[in-house]
């Protein structure tokens, strides 16, 4: 199975939108204006030379290219012109003088090379293979004297991507080798999983939420380049996550460590946009669709969440439970500062200023795949293909409205394979096999279907509920207002549109579910799919206002009383990805 090439896949409608607008805010500005890009000692500046231009390059390569924003593909293309001229004779290729590099921690490496191989497949630089085939051999010299330590035996699997792609290219033993002496030293997270089961404030590689958002696809990716038996560990992985560290909107919280489950801890951006990528491979290797469902599910509700509407302030954690971002005077997080879910440039740390802008244009990427034989589905957005044989639509603003239209024409006949989401009902005279409509496809063709969301309240584990609408999480938007706050730091300049939002509420936030309460989902105008003023959908209801004390300054309690202390009202719900502050787990009373 692969993927179509960024030339032949286009995304349209909502989705090409929500690309644009990340392209508007701050992705398409920070090599403008952030010194840890324009200043980088990885294009020969005098600021960090590890992994904030690679995690940066690793989202803006594919963002530009899909966009097609000429000014930027030169920009990049200066960048690696730099990386690879200032590449050494022996292989190593990290902005290091040779006095530097025994301390050198080679998770940036592992990164680069991902980043190089990403440049390829948007460019086919021919200089790219030559450049990756002498840094993994430096990588296999340097292996023989020394072992992986720190953030590189906690991340060997990313170094995976480079080797995969380029035995494709040199089916060469050495590389087989190397990759077993990467996972003979990094971490076994099947191992770290019995830390996972209790809540610790206390940092640790084992329980860092992105070295475990990137781990879940290290099991797939070693198998499938040394061609062993998988045994499952990612959904063993997500197992022991889903039950002591879960969240409503299906991710899991660490803030900077894993959490527990009360919707009050935070969980990183960083980590969110790993388990996608994560997810897309997952799918990419095995075809299980159970991976999609969930990469989905962080697509719609945690990602948007965690970005300001414009895409120009993102969190560093974001909770489920939000009556405020703001300098808590009692920290809510296990190892993050007390400032972590304010809106701003770099709250808390850079690594997710430098990070978030692989998830959407990934994401874009693995909407579709294909093999010898089939054309598959993945996520029915809109987007639209077109090769030398096939020209295909999808004609659709799933998640967000009922009606798919996918139509177009072939001269190679083959079968079309459309993945139907976990929680919604199919509506269609063609029956669903294995979570798939199969049609066979030859000339022109035409196919159109409903996804009907089905509506459930879930029960979470601190005995509170929350609401979903298919794959959307559903949220009581809480009122507030933002105190701008423009200022410098280290020599960084945070002004609008970038500055820093402390953001209070201005509503009640204390009420109930209650049991038997209609739900009516009403469709409304929309622009931007995640907006937070417009949303595309909105459910009415009743809830009761109740008795909840706050556990500490603008922090609810995890354990809420049952008692009415007003009147039952009428409310609106949006969706989770629309909202800033909000109330999502919340208790169930008669």
């Amino acid at each position: 199975m692969k993927y179509y090439s960024y030339k032949n896949l286009k995304p349209t409608g909502w989705l090409e939108k929500q690309l644009e607008a990340q392209y508007q805010g701050l992705s398409g500005y920070l090599y403008k204006m952030w010194p840890d890009i324009y200043d980088s000692k990885w294009i020969g500046g005098t600021k960090e030379g590890w992994e904030r231009l690679p995690y940066y390059l690793d989202g803006f390569i594919p963002l530009v290219y899909i966009l097609d924003k000429n000014r930027e593909k030169k920009i990049i293309k200066s960048y690696i012109d730099t990386i690879l001229k200032n590449q050494k004779s022996d292989g190593w290729i990290c902005p290091t003088g040779e006095d530097e590099r025994k301390d050198y921690d080679l998770w940036a490496l592992f990164l680069v090379l991902k980043v190089l191989v990403v440049y390829y497949e948007y460019t086919e630089d021919s200089r790219i293979e030559n450049a990756v085939y002498k840094a993994l051999n430096n990588l296999y010299t340097l292996l023989n004297q020394k072992t992986l330590s720190n953030w590189a035996s906690s991340r060997w699997f990313e170094c995976l991507i480079s080797i995969a792609w380029l035995y494709e290219r040199k089916p060469e033993p050495w590389l087989i080798e190397l990759a077993f002496k990467l996972k003979a030293q990094g971490l076994d997270y099947l191992t770290c999983s019995n830390l996972w089961k209790e809540s610790k404030k206390v940092w640790s590689y084992e329980t860092h939420v992105v070295n475990i958002s990137m781990a879940l696809k290290a099991e797939a990716l070693f198998s499938k380049l040394t061609k062993s038996k998988q045994k499952g560990d990612a959904k063993k992985l997500l197992k022991v996550l889903d039950k002591y560290n879960s969240t409503a909107y299906g991710h899991f919280t660490g803030d900077e460590c894993l959490g527990g489950n009360s919707p009050t801890r935070g969980s990183e951006l960083c980590g969110i946009a790993e388990a996608m990528y994560s997810y897309e491979l997952l799918f990419l290797i095995t075809g299980d669709t159970f991976y999609l469902n969930r990469l989905d599910k962080l697509a719609f509700n945690g990602l948007p969440a965690t970005i300001s509407s414009s895409m120009w302030t993102h969190q560093y954690d974001q909770m489920v439970n939000q009556i405020a971002c703001t300098k808590f005077s009692e920290n809510p997080f296990g190892t993050n500062s007390n400032e972590s879910n304010i809106f701003g440039l770099e709250p808390n740390f850079g690594c997710c200023t430098a990070n978030f802008h692989q998830a959407w244009p990934k994401y874009a990427r693995s909407v579709a795949t294909f093999d010898d034989n089939n054309i598959y589905i993945c996520s029915p957005v809109p987007f639209s293909i077109k090769t030398n044989d096939l020209e295909l639509d999808v004609i659709s603003e799933y998640p967000f409205r009922q009606k798919v239209i996918i139509k177009g024409k072939t001269l190679t006949p083959r079968t079309l394979k459309i993945r139907i989401p976990k929680n919604y009902k199919l509506i269609s005279d063609l029956k669903e096999k294995n979570h798939f409509l199969s049609i066979d496809i030859d000339f022109d063709f035409s196919v159109e279907f409903q996804l009907v969301p089905l509506i459930k309240l879930e029960k979470r584990p601190s005995n509170l509920y929350c609401l979903n609408y298919g794959l959307l999480l559903f949220s009581l938007p809480i009122n507030f207002k933002e105190n701008m706050l423009e200022y410098t730091k280290d020599g960084i300049e945070r002004k609008y549109p970038y500055c820093d939002y402390e953001i209070l509420p201005t509503s009640s936030w204390n009420f109930s579910f209650i049991k038997k309460s209609d739900f009516d989902v009403v469709e409304c105008d929309y622009d931007l799919p995640f907006d937070r003023k417009n949303p595309p959908l909105k459910i009415k209801t009743k809830l009761a206002q109740i008795s909840w004390i706050e556990s500490s300054p603008f922090i609810p309690s995890d354990s809420p009383s049952s008692t009415r202390i007003d009147e039952d009202e009428d409310v609106e719900l949006q969706p989770y990805g629309s909202t800033t502050l909000r109330m999502t787990e919340l208790p169930l009373i008669k």
